[in-house]
């Protein structure tokens, strides 16, 4: 598989602890750029500059609200980002995975 710029750009995203809490955050819904940035002890110019990062990921979309910037969690393009490395890269350990969670005793559908 090869790296194209958008797989690079989720991973160096995804690499800082500030943007993984942001997307945690966002997990629960939409919130605006000041609640965002209310969570966390470092300056509002500083979020900014990771959301910027995770929009360009395209981990995240904005609206506007008014005055008011809304940031939203794009799951599936983290969810599709992630589990093609995965399956890239060790793609036995996913279907170990899938099938180790069943419940003792359950068959797999034939």
């Amino acid at each position: 598989m090869t790296d194209t710029q958008g797989e690079s750009g989720l991973f160096r995203a995804l690499a800082d602890p500030t943007r993984r809490q942001i997307l945690e955050d966002l997990r629960a819904g939409e919130l605006a750029a000041g609640e965002i940035a209310g969570r966390f002890a470092i300056s509002a110019p500083s979020i900014s500059r990771h959301l910027g990062v995770l929009k360009g990921a395209g981990l995240v979309t904005e609206r506007r609200d008014g005055n008011r910037i809304l940031y939203s969690l794009v799951q599936e393009r983290l969810a599709i980002g992630v589990g093609r490395f995965l399956s890239a890269v060790c793609p036995e350990q996913i279907v170990l995975r899938h099938t180790a969670w069943r419940p003792a005793g359950q068959q797999e559908d034939s």
